[in-house]
């Protein structure tokens, strides 16, 4: 019985990671970039969501607030995604392809993290607060009583990824994605707005973000300003892990280190829940370096 709650609550954690790493694996799918600061979007999104919600009423009405405040709070966090392309990524793009041109992304983005780690710190003081008790009850299954939150968060991770697989495989803004990720020259040339096209992919991924933030705090965490750094890299993992530039991968990264995080809790280890995560990273890449779903391609220097 331990065993199946633990891996109930694992596939919830799971779910919730998987809902970050959509937007490390997007923007690396479409830029070859690893955006750090995506994890601090998922912190900033998380105390806005908690001001959203309280806004709107909180526990008097709880289907308002966190629908609401859900939807208000990833439309932010999509503006911040878009802002901090804008800013910090744009004018570095088209520098040519050396080396030290490429690192450039890379430090910038560790900048741009500590900056809105250091900002969020500064507005809203570094005490946690918590967020109102809006997903509350459970579901029995039989001898198993799962909470109500842990299936709204599996629930909404499933859709979202088959949303996500439908919007890059069969609309017009996927195969721009795909286009750009294949080369960025020929699909400017094909008349694609390049510019447009990634900071859309921005928004999209920080827009993930916020609603896996909401929903990770609902759930089982108050809210911070260091939240973003240890579920971040637990994100980043289930990125790499997956295959980064996969949408299925993420989620089955994300699914994979929840479970294991869980399952180790039942051992006298349970304090290192993230041990069993970089272990099993470093196994896959080392045997597959693309990651369990991702594809290895030859790049052209």
């Amino acid at each position: 019985m331990r065993v199946l709650d633990a891996l109930i609550t694992g596939l919830a954690q799971g779910a919730m990671i998987a809902l970050i790493a959509l937007g490390y694996t997007m923007v690396y799918g479409v830029l070859k970039l690893i955006n750090f600061a995506h994890s601090e979007i998922f912190m900033m999104s998380a105390f806005i969501g908690l001001f959203l919600i309280t806004m709107l009423g909180g526990t008097e009405h709880p289907l308002l607030a966190g629908v609401g405040g859900t939807l208000m709070a990833m439309v932010a966090a999509a503006l911040i995604g878009m802002l901090v392309e804008r800013i910090a990524y744009r004018p570095l793009r088209n520098r040519g392809k050396s080396s030290l041109v490429r690192v450039t992304p890379l430090v910038t983005a560790l900048g741009m993290s500590v900056l809105l780690q250091n900002l969020a710190q500064l507005m809203f003081t570094a005490r946690n607060r918590s967020y109102p008790q809006l997903l509350t009850g459970s579901l029995s299954l039989g001898p198993l009583s799962v909470g109500t939150s842990r299936v709204v968060i599996l629930l909404t991770a499933v859709v979202v990824m088959v949303v996500l697989e439908l919007i890059v495989k069969r609309t017009w803004f996927g195969k721009a994605m795909r286009a750009l990720s294949a080369n960025e020259e020929a699909a400017r040339l094909m008349g694609i707005n390049t510019s447009r096209v990634i900071s859309a992919t921005f928004a999209l991924g920080s827009s993930l973000a916020a609603l896996g933030s909401v929903l990770f705090c609902l759930d089982q965490s108050p809210v911070h300003p260091s939240l973003g750094l240890v579920v971040g890299t637990r994100a980043f993992v289930a990125a790499v892990l997956g295959g980064i530039g996969s949408i299925t991968g993420a989620m089955l990264g994300g699914l994979l280190i929840g479970v294991l995080g869980e399952l180790l809790k039942l051992t006298s280890f349970s304090g290192g829940t993230d041990i069993p995560a970089f272990l099993v990273l470093i196994v896959v890449l080392l045997v597959r370096p693309a990651g369990l779903l991702g594809s290895a391609r030859a790049e052209k220097v």
